[in-house]
């Protein structure tokens, strides 16, 4: 990667400096309306708008620039020496990733800007809602470009704090203050363990470059126990951040603040533990042990959270658990190797997931359209299996006309599977509706879905250039049996909802495995939280129960 000097005289305009002064431009924009004075009467929206759609025109711009030249480290301004440890800098990375990072981020944040100002009209306290918003968006970007590992995980915190702001922005609700308490408290672990693993870094490396960790990394012939250690340190990180179970039971009960906040956090800040991952991809990578920590978490964490699912009502909490699914599969992912695969699952799940929230309110709507059709027959497990193994001629039929060979590795083999798994509700959906053309309409649906998907995973790898890596045996069964086992007991619970099986397991489930109560009841002990308009102590007893 080429270096550019973006400091004092060094610093010449170029492609080099264009590129860094849009990418020091859009969080400095983010800090500049935060930081704004409030009006005596409404809020700042017109600034946080206009920046957050020229912020969208930057990021666009960035990668535009980027596709002509060579990704590129800018030196920045030096912060703090540590001497033989390495320095903290304002130095900066420009490659595929940052770029699509940036163009993800912006768009939802111009988006979130824009539903807010709609969503919070006539509220109070909307100059502190701008303020927090902003700030965390600085920070996210600060995370994504930096090439200082400390500063990002300075950034990082930052986010976390500023995003605490908003998960609180309605001050006289116990059950947010307690979501956002709980939040904190694992916040702050994950931050321990970061900047651990970060003192572990440097002491073996003797540097906070980025680009210069991975470059030495690659350099070892075997890396020693410190750097393994660190490794699953981040590893620890990601999974505390991404509300990986038994702590997810923060980011289920965030619904007490506004939605477009909820927003935010399931389609941006949730996902940061994935992205730092894959920028760290050469380091995890290298430790069996912290890839096979992401696989057995996220793998859990994905089939139970959706077992979960399958018992909510309520259209945010369902969301909410199919964000923890979600990033458990990301995670998952990430342990397998296949980071681009994890890449492209961050991108979508992030763009749907602003959606599904942000449209949350028309819930009741199809609701009552639902209700007007008929209602569809069960469908049995021998039918879903039928339609998987057509997902998996779906599949292939998909990978041959990318021209991607899907045995080149294991990993690519069981996510394949996991992939015909997935599309065979859509296909037994169809097969239900037998007659005329449904069911081939059904199969061309399922084939496009096949064809979007691979087609993204060849265009990520071929332009994000990250590590590929083998993986244990042991962690791709455990992954297949995993998903086959949840495959099956959907069918199971789909075909009869009113079984002993469907029965037994729903209290079960449908109380998380009692895992949140068992977290919460270890947060109020270790720190419990205060009521800040009578300084009492907010009992922490987690509600069971859902309004429909």
């Amino acid at each position: 990667m080429n270096t550019a000097i973006f400091a004092g005289s060094s610093y010449t305009l170029g492609m080099p400096g264009l590129i860094g002064a849009l990418l020091a431009a859009m969080p400095l924009g983010y800090f500049l309306v935060a930081c704004l004075p409030a009006p005596r009467h409404g809020a700042r929206w017109g600034p946080a708008r206009l920046l957050s759609g020229a912020a969208v025109f930057m990021a666009l711009g960035f990668a535009v620039l980027l596709a002509m030249s060579k990704p590129i480290v800018i030196s920045g301004l030096s912060v703090l020496s540590f001497g033989e440890f390495g320095t903290l800098t304002l130095s900066l990375r420009a490659d595929a990733l940052s770029a699509v990072m940036l163009l993800l981020v912006t768009f939802i944040g111009w988006v979130i800007v824009g539903f807010s100002h709609t969503y919070l009209a006539g509220e109070p306290n909307q100059t502190r809602y701008i303020r927090a918003l902003m700030l965390t968006l600085a920070l996210v970007c600060i995370v994504i470009v930096t090439n200082n590992v400390l500063m990002l995980a300075f950034a990082w915190l930052g986010t976390s704090l500023a995003l605490h702001q908003l998960l609180t922005f309605y001050q006289d609700r116990p059950a947010a203050q307690i979501a956002a308490h709980k939040k904190f408290l694992a916040s702050r672990v994950a931050d321990a363990c970061i900047f651990i693993s970060i003192a572990l870094i440097a002491h073996a490396l003797g540097t906070l470059e980025i680009d210069e960790i991975l470059i030495k990394i690659q350099a070892l012939p075997t890396l020693p126990v410190s750097l393994q250690v660190a490794a699953l340190l981040i590893v620890i990180t990601a999974l505390l951040k991404c509300a990986q179970l038994p702590l997810h039971g923060w980011l289920i009960q965030v619904m007490e603040a506004p939605t477009p906040v909820s927003a935010l956090l399931h389609a941006g800040v949730v996902n940061l533990g994935g992205f730092v991952l894959i920028r760290l991809s050469v380091l995890i990578s290298e430790v069996p042990a912290a890839q096979a920590l992401l696989v057995v978490a996220g793998a859990l964490t994905a089939c139970v959270a959706a077992l979960v699912m399958m018992t909510r009502i309520s259209i945010k909490v369902m969301l909410a658990w199919s964000t923890c699914a979600q990033m458990g599969f990301m995670l998952m992912q990430c342990g397998l190797g296949a980071y681009e695969l994890a890449l492209l699952h961050l991108v979508a799940h992030s763009l749907y997931k602003a959606h599904a929230f942000l449209g949350a309110g028309g819930a009741v709507e199809q609701s009552r359209l639902q209700q007007m059709l008929a209602p569809r027959s069960p469908v049995s497990l021998v039918t879903n299996m039928v339609a998987a193994f057509v997902g998996a001629l779906v599949v292939a039929a998909a990978a041959f006309v990318w021209n991607v060979e899907i045995t080149q590795s294991m990993s690519l083999v069981v996510l394949s599977v996991i992939i015909c798994m997935a599309l065979a509700p859509l296909l037994s959906s169809g097969a239900a509706r037998a007659g005329g053309w449904q069911p081939v309409a059904f199969i061309v649906s399922a084939f496009a879905v096949a064809m979007a998907y691979i087609g993204l995973h060849h265009l990520f790898a071929r332009f994000v250039l990250l590590p590929k890596t083998d993986v244990a045996n042991w962690t791709v069964i455990f992954v297949l049996v995993s998903f086959l086992l949840l495959f099956i007991l959907q069918s199971l619970i789909h075909a009869r909802p009113d079984g002993a099986i469907a029965q037994r397991l729903y209290p079960l489930f449908y109380h998380g495995l009692y895992l949140d109560e068992l977290f919460t009841r270890l947060t109020f002990r270790v720190w419990p939280l205060k009521n800040r308009t009578n300084d009492a102590r907010v009992i922490a007893k987690p509600s069971l129960k859902e309004a429909p």
